[in-house]
């Protein structure tokens, strides 16, 4: 779709350049608009967590650099359409969540945002308006012959989200069915509300936004434009945000930053290059720069991005301490060391900065099972998990291999007030007393 257009505006070569752009209903009419300096686009976000992830950031990123080249972005807030669940991607229905839950979510939803976009008043400045506040008042009977008069069913079983789930005998409920057209006319009233004229998503979004341009044309708005993104998925085949050990929230209180720090550094060595032109703001030629190393030196790639992409969600300073946490535990142990901040497990050095449990003294006097702070930790999910790590030399306390699933932690084992437990050797936990 790209090999032969050049855009003109700063947004769409930014998307072009940097990997971003995947389906546009018209480009060249799109790229006149972000000229202009007047596009208005929207992504949106249903409230179905306390947090978006690491999955998300395709789309938080569309709308910063939208932001960042002149454009004013909408984060549309799903607190409606939440309460219907899209069908798009899903083998089944999605849960349904009580209203609290919902406006709870939202809340932590945007504290993410506030990280990313200048929210405010004035012209260029991001709004993320909630469609309950429309959706909610509707009446039925006047929504049906006002706007459902306009969809048509044969398209709408056309669609891939619907077609997958009949095709599969899997059952799609009428509640889910009507989702694309709530999401169609979140489009129009968008429109009708603030001027906006894009809505922007991942691949999978594509008949769903086809449809909102659709009803936009019926309903007499002027000419709407669509645009996805790729769907990402690692190397490997993994799709994007998501690990064994679950999410990769963008909410420290939801998993510590130097875990999602280390999510970056552990990459498959072939997403490096195009996760640095995603997920961070580093120019193209430094990219193409870090993209060409090769051998042990991809690893320096690995750790830029993982800074830079760690100081888009968390701050330059968390990201620059979670770096540093990352090159004093990895240190190889050594015999002679000299400290200037840290502590030294059995000659390892090791950082403050690592995710740290909450103890009390009573527990580690009165020796607590190598077991229990390992569930404790949060590194393994069961004392069961924790006797297969152990057989298989998975487990280390302050540096030292378990043994013994026997094993008791007391106050020799502490440094600092501190024992430093490990699973493998890129997940570590400090256990702390109170």
């Amino acid at each position: 779709m790209t090999n032969d257009f050049r855009p003109q505006s700063g947004f769409l070569t930014v998307l072009v350049e940097r990997g971003f752009l995947h389906q546009c209903s018209d480009l060249a009419g799109l790229d006149q608009i972000a000229k202009s300096g007047e596009l208005v686009a929207y992504i949106g976000f249903d409230c179905t967590s306390p947090s978006l992830h690491a999955g998300s950031l395709v789309q938080i990123m569309l709308l910063r650099w939208l932001q960042k080249t002149g454009g004013k972005p909408i984060a549309l807030m799903g607190g409606g359409t939440t309460r219907v669940g899209d069908p798009s991607g899903k083998d089944a229905s999605r849960q349904l969540l009580p209203l609290e839950m919902i406006a709870a979510n939202k809340e932590g939803i945007k504290r993410v945002f506030a990280r990313f976009l200048n929210l405010g008043e004035e012209k260029h400045d991001a709004i993320m308006p909630d469609n309950a506040e429309w959706l909610a008042t509707l009446n039925y009977i006047d929504f049906l012959r006002d706007v459902g008069r306009h969809f048509s069913v044969n398209r709408m079983l056309a669609m891939d989200s619907v077609k997958l789930r009949l095709e599969r005998d899997q059952e799609l409920s009428f509640l889910e069915f009507n989702y694309m057209c709530l999401q169609a006319y979140d489009f129009v009233e968008l429109f009708k509300r603030h001027g906006c004229v894009l809505q922007m998503g991942g691949s999978d979004q594509w008949g769903n936004i086809v449809t909102g341009i659709d009803l936009g044309r019926r309903m007499g708005t002027r000419q709407l434009y669509g645009l996805t993104s790729p769907l990402l998925t690692t190397a490997s085949g993994v799709k994007m945000g998501k690990t064994a050990q679950g999410a990769v929230w963008l909410d420290e209180r939801m998993l510590p930053v130097f875990d999602y720090w280390q999510y970056w550094r552990n990459c498959e060595d072939q997403d490096s290059g195009r996760f640095l032109k995603l997920f961070t703001e580093l120019p193209l030629d430094e990219i193409s720069r870090l993209e060409a190393l090769g051998g042990a030196e991809i690893n320096e790639a690995k750790k830029i991005l993982a800074t830079e992409a760690t100081a888009m969600v968390h701050g330059r300073e968390a990201a620059l301490q979670a770096a540093e946490t990352a090159q004093k535990t990895f240190v190889p142990r050594v015999h002679h060391v000299t400290i200037v901040e840290g502590i030294v497990f059995g000659g390892a050095v090791h950082a403050a900065g690592l995710p740290t449990v909450e103890i009390s003294a009573a527990e580690i006097e009165a020796g607590m099972g190598v077991l229990t702070a390992f569930v404790r930790s949060g590194l393994v999910a069961s004392t069961g998990e924790a006797r297969r790590q152990i057989k298989g030399g998975g487990l280390k306390v302050n540096d030292q291999a378990v043994a013994d699933e026997r094993m008791v932690i007391g106050p020799p084992d502490l440094t600092g007030g501190t024992v430093k437990l490990s699973l493998g050797r890129k997940r570590h936990v400090l256990l702390k007393v109170a």
